[in-house]
């Protein structure tokens, strides 16, 4: 339960509790400002949320530890995603892009895959050499992946604008089967897809590191204060999208900029957990985290916002551009390559970093 204690170990939700009051009551003075000033609120703000999914993820973590994996890193995944469709939602609601929602999600992607996994399986291949894994997970994942979005992501550029409701409906559909078996294998009678065997003496020192950063925190206050975490993001990102739409207008800025702002806010604290289990030489983690965040991010975030989409009768742009398209088939293609050994090492760790370094270029090329 939230007591003395738990204020003083949360005082980073609650400096973001104090800078949402900050915002509310000083949103109209700093628009007023103009661009310099709206910009460098939105940068406070997302310094802000950042900080608190950190405390989000920290307390999934916490839960994750707990109950083992495949069921941890499905709440680590779960958390990040919560926290990327609550501000795609509120963003959308304001005067954004249409293609938001598809910029986000293939940047997520891109970042999870590429940025995550690469920089992880490189790091972690210096440390440690070859890393092991179970490869059913990757194959799992991968495949997922592909159809997942090609499904809501390549098609609809053949899909008639008379017509765009009709196939909506049909991606919200497609996806809640997909995620429904999806999560049945998972936590059912193929879970040990998703968990590897480490010898007896590193599971024990992994055990022993674990419980010794999460032995004084209850389920309870966990479950409570990711609830008052993702609350509180919401509130924040309501004001960082009115700020970073005043900020970038007229700038000529690329317009891909305000998706790569939410799926790097959203993967933020899955960095730093996913390097620090690949230098453990838990690779398996790393995967689990990394492709199971590009799944969920797909999978999860597709039927939510399609659905209000056709709430509100105001379709988005969901088909990918050539760009993206080809972008996302070479990532999935070197991934089923790389991944299909039960081994990660340096080198297929720096061919993602090299795919995640080419999807900044295109990024600031405006493509």
């Amino acid at each position: 339960m939230i007591t003395a204690k738990w204020f003083k170990q949360e005082k980073n939700l609650l400096v973001a509790l104090a800078i949402a009051v900050v915002a509310y009551i000083g949103e109209h003075s700093v628009l007023e400002m103009g661009q310099g000033a709206a910009m460098l609120a939105a940068a406070a703000l997302i310094a802000t949320i950042v900080l608190a999914s950190m405390r989000v993820a920290h307390h999934a973590e916490t839960l994750a530890v707990k109950v083992g994996d495949p069921y941890g890193t499905m709440i680590l995944t779960l958390s990040a995603v919560a926290v990327e469709v609550i501000m795609l939602a509120i963003m959308m609601s304001g005067e954004s892009s249409p293609t938001l929602v598809r910029d986000t999600i293939y940047a997520a992607v891109m970042l999870d895959i590429n940025g995550i996994l690469g920089l992880a399986a490189l790091l972690g291949g210096l440390k440690h050499g070859e890393q092991p894994y179970n490869d059913d997970s990757s194959r799992t994942y991968g495949v997922m992946i592909l159809t997942a979005m090609g499904i809501s992501m390549i098609v609809p550029e053949f899909i008639p604008d008379a017509k765009w409701h009709y196939y909506s409906a049909f991606t919200i559909a497609a996806m809640i089967a997909l995620y429904a078996l999806f999560l049945r294998m998972q936590v059912g009678r193929h879970s040990y897809f998703f968990s590897y065997s480490y010898p007896r003496t590193e599971k024990k020192l992994a055990v022993a590191d674990a419980e010794e950063h999460h032995e004084e925190e209850s389920t309870t206050t966990s479950i409570v204060t990711i609830l008052i975490g993702v609350v509180l993001i919401g509130v924040l990102a309501e004001f960082m999208s009115a700020f970073m739409d005043t900020g970038l207008k007229g700038t000529g800025a690329p317009p891909a900029i305000a998706a790569i702002v939410v799926a790097a806010i959203s993967a933020a604290p899955e960095i730093l957990t996913a390097l620090r289990a690949a230098l453990r030489n838990r690779m398996q983690a790393t995967v689990n985290i990394a492709l199971g965040a590009s799944l969920s991010t797909v999978i999860l975030t597709v039927p939510v916002m399609e659905a209000i989409a056709l709430y509100t009768g105001q379709p988005f742009i969901m088909a990918m551009s050539p760009v993206q398209t080809v972008m996302v088939m070479i990532t999935l293609i070197v991934a089923a390559i790389n991944l299909n050994d039960g081994e990660t090492n340096a080198i297929e760790g720096m061919t993602h970093f090299i795919l995640f370094a080419t999807f900044i270029m295109l990024t600031a090329l405006g493509l």
